[in-house]
């Protein structure tokens, strides 16, 4: 069940929080990819290259609609292939495709085109929109404050969890043989709360065994507002 509070935390909490002042959010890089597909390892690697980069926050989706052509990608997710799909409508694109990068939700590459994608991030750092976000956890809980920011804009308050590093022996289909390694792999994603402009509190269940927690603030026409990280509690 998610609550929602005020803008305070109780003194005493066990909680870490990220920073979330002006100009210090990551940008948000998103690649949509599978294994199941011969062009995407080139994207993984360049993924692997952007996600070192402490102004970045890299998130590697993998789409399930390669799954039907000789190889199920263990990571793949229906959820992967919607988040994809909707970005495709305000992209104003006329098809999805594999590799995919997504920048601030709101600039769009072939993955494996380093000088497109090092424009798309060019162009998200002049134009980047900040709303205040910081992420805690505690005993499985994600506590999030935001804003206050947006000039009232309706937004998605998303939580995320990803893993650092996977590696997959591919035994069929168009990667058959090859050992492909991916980072930053989303294990799943929910949206938790609405967010208007107005500073406040919300707190919700972390849902996934993963290795890292993100919180993505993400505008209606797709623009990432803000954005925060941890490192996953210890089991």
């Amino acid at each position: 069940m998610i609550k929602i509070f005020a803008l305070v935390l109780s003194l005493g909490v066990a909680v870490t929080i990220g920073p979330a002042h002006a100009g210090e959010r990551p940008i948000v890089v998103e690649l949509f990819t599978s294994e199941g597909c011969s062009s995407c390892p080139p994207a993984d690697a360049l993924l692997a290259e952007l996600a070192s980069r402490p102004d970045v926050l890299a998130l590697s989706f993998h789409v399930d609609y390669w799954d039907r052509l000789g190889w199920k990608d263990p990571f793949s997710s229906r959820e992967a292939t919607e988040r994809q799909n909707r970005y495709a409508t305000l992209l104003d694109l006329a098809t999805v495709y594999t590799p995919q990068i997504v920048v601030d939700g709101k600039w769009q590459a072939v993955g494996s085109d380093r000088g497109d994608v090092e424009h798309a991030l060019d162009v998200a750092r002049r134009s980047l929109k900040e709303v205040p976000v910081t992420l805690a956890l505690d005993h499985g809980q994600a506590q999030i404050k935001l804003g206050p920011g947006g000039d009232g804009v309706s937004a998605s308050v998303l939580l995320i969890g990803f893993d650092r590093r996977h590696v997959t022996a591919v035994r069929r289909g168009e990667n058959s043989g090859r050992t492909l390694a991916h980072v930053d792999v989303v294990r799943g994603i929910e949206e938790i709360a609405r967010f208007n402009g107005s500073a406040g509190e919300i707190e919700a269940p972390i849902r996934w065994n993963s290795d890292r927690i993100a919180a993505v603030l993400q505008a209606a026409d797709g623009r990432v507002l803000g954005a925060a990280v941890r490192d996953a509690e210890p089991l």
